[in-house]
């Protein structure tokens, strides 16, 4: 059975690669095209509005994955290191363009995004960790004038989403990563692994440095990775209610166009519109300035705990897209046959935590 799975996951990730490809030209020109897709735009001011850096790019050889490159954004002209997002792509996702928008709206804002690409069909799980890890590391020693290691958060999408866990966990223990500032931000993970570690995840979960904060999201459309797995991390982190939140967002149809929450959301590849923007990335921003900037006016949008400023999404004509549902206390809403990849799947060192 876990063979099985196995090839299930390197089949779903070599057709994300395939398509991925395929749709790099989209990509590309979504990338110099400022506006979104559907009707609703991007917000004008306030947070998940764009920053008014320009955006540089440092790229150097990756030291785990031959032939490409780890790919630094920061905002550019700047003088002195600025806080840190290290990213955690998804199967497939080796191409930066995947969510090349995701590391623009970061930099634009003042803050700096580390991209490691890694092997989607790779001889093991330790090994995608690795290459991630090893990137990260290298890009902090590499580049000491552009990344302060002393705020940083850690974000992921699906197979990032789970890793982004054990990787913050050793970067905020073991190298000292965040003493002033750190947090999480998981996007429809997949398994949480534990790589090269003498602690399990239960231990790992249960001292996470005191200052972490964290935001969930899960997406309502998607049908490949259980919400249990996302469920399961929030609720045995040892972060208080106060700084995490669980976020549920949920699709909507505004003025003929569909606001699709599946999988691959957040990603310039599929469709990049309201959704990436007010849903992802107005959080995003809300959660780097209470974090980074200790501004307690930015929490209400970050981690409001489902307050009018973080819930609400934006309308058009009238028409007002679902609101975010946001919890402390998550309960799955899908039982976990729809899933490709179920919780309880044996191929889960958690599933004994799947509810």
């Amino acid at each position: 059975m876990k063979k099985l799975l196995y090839l299930l996951v390197m089949m779903s990730g070599a057709i994300l690669a395939c398509s991925k490809n395929n749709d790099t030209e989209e990509m590309l020109h979504l990338q110099a095209d400022s506006s979104l897709q559907g009707p609703i735009q991007k917000p004008l001011s306030g947070y998940g509005s764009d920053g008014s850096y320009e955006v540089a790019e440092a790229d150097f050889d990756n030291p785990q994955y031959a032939g490409t490159q780890v790919a630094v954004f920061y905002p550019k002209g700047i003088t002195s290191p600025r806080p840190t997002i290290f990213f955690a792509h998804p199967f497939g996702g080796e191409n930066k363009a995947y969510n090349i928008e995701l590391y623009h709206f970061i930099a634009k804002k003042g803050y700096v995004v580390v991209f490691v690409p890694y092997r989607t069909i790779d001889i093991s799980v330790d090994h995608r960790y690795q290459t991630l890890w090893e990137g990260f590391v290298k890009a902090a020693d590499k580049y000491p004038g552009i990344i302060d290691t002393r705020k940083v958060g850690f974000m992921g999408h699906s197979f990032g989403g789970g890793a982004c866990i054990d990787l913050a966990y050793k970067a905020f223990t073991e190298k000292g990563w965040g003493q002033d500032a750190r947090f999480l931000f998981t996007m429809a993970p997949w398994y949480s692994f534990n790589w090269n570690s003498p602690f399990t995840t239960a231990q790992q979960l249960q001292s996470f440095p005191a200052n972490t904060k964290m935001i969930a999201q899960v997406y309502d459309e998607d049908d490949v990775n259980d919400h249990r797995m996302s469920v399961d991390i929030f609720k045995h982190i040892n972060i208080p209610d106060s700084e995490k939140d669980f976020v549920y967002v949920r699709s909507s149809v505004i003025n003929g166009y569909d606001y699709v929450t599946d999988h691959v959301m957040p990603s310039s590849r599929k469709a990049f519109d309201a959704l990436d923007y007010y849903g992802v990335y107005r959080l995003l921003d809300a959660l780097m300035d209470y974090s980074f900037n200790a501004n307690a006016n930015a929490k209400s949008v970050a981690l409001g705990n489902g307050s009018a400023a973080q819930a609400t999404m934006p309308s058009y004509k009238g028409q007002s897209m679902a609101p975010l549902e946001v919890t402390d206390n998550p309960v799955p809403k899908y039982p976990q046959s729809k899933y490709q990849f179920p919780c309880g799947s044996n191929t889960n060192p958690r599933n004994s935590y799947c509810e």
